[in-house]
């Protein structure tokens, strides 16, 4: 805390560091997974405007404290808005800690999962739900464990046929290979990110284009196939028309001779 003399100096926001030069996670595995959960919760709350999502962002809970900060790799908080610029999450200008909080966790960062981050997630910012994600099965088993406050502490959440429920999200989380999916519990569906949406959507136009195609080529094909008919009516016409003029000739001649 800054001092001058006997006056506590208020802090600008500009000082608060907003990185802590770290990487953003241990291996493109984690990464990968972090991005993943942040896209779909985004793309999952996007209509409404009050709930915030993110990630690998530097939280600050302790005013005036530029070094009681944390960075947890996958948050949501419910009541502030999505709008605007943060460079860095301060807890007491938002008002409140998140709701929800995902570790991608690993052997390296167990004791700070488990210790320093379960400790600040319980007692300091009082996060509502808490879940561990180990994709590498390096030390979790199950790879996939959540904690629900109840009455300030952290209890268990029990697993329901290797699935997770999220009171606060209101979705299913479950193991897919090293991937940490979101289930509808409505629809059973998996929720996908917008890149999974966008290949499927991709599909769906290529099959769309094909079947367009396809009925074109068909098209053309009746089309050719009426001219065709169309083409032999006409000289089956022009023939029976012959037929008939050489016939009445031929009467009208016989007739001639009779």
């Amino acid at each position: 805390m800054a001092t001058v003399g006997r006056r506590t100096r208020e802090i600008p926001l500009s000082e608060y560091p907003t990185g802590d030069g770290k990487p953003m996670a241990e291996t493109p595995v984690h990464r990968m997974i972090m991005t993943a959960l942040i896209d779909v919760l985004e793309m999952r709350y996007a209509p409404d405007p009050m709930v915030y999502v993110s990630g690998n962002m530097l939280m600050h809970y302790v005013r005036n404290d530029k070094r009681r900060h944390h960075s947890p790799d996958v948050f949501l908080v419910k009541g502030i808005p999505k709008e605007g610029r943060r460079d860095a999450y301060f807890v007491w200008i938002e008002g409140k800690g998140p709701d929800v909080v995902f570790e991608i966790t690993s052997r390296s960062t167990r004791k700070e999962d488990l210790v320093t981050k379960y400790g600040l997630y319980q007692d300091v910012l009082r996060v509502s739900e808490y879940f561990l994600f180990d994709p590498y099965e390096e030390y979790r088993k199950p790879s996939l464990q959540g904690f629900r406050l109840q009455q300030g502490v952290y209890v268990r959440i029990e697993p329901v046929e290797g699935r997770l429920y999220s009171e606060e999200l209101g979705l299913w989380l479950e193991r897919e290979g090293t991937m940490l999916r979101f289930v509808d519990p409505v629809t059973g569906e998996r929720l996908l990110t917008s890149r999974e949406q966008k290949e499927i959507e991709e599909a769906a136009r290529r099959q769309a284009e094909a079947a367009r195609r396809q009925a074109e080529t068909e098209r053309v094909q009746m089309a050719d196939s009426l001219r065709q008919a169309e083409a032999a009516r006409r000289q089956a016409e022009e023939e029976w028309d012959r037929m008939r003029r050489e016939l009445e000739e031929l009467r009208r001649k016989t007739r001639k001779r009779t």
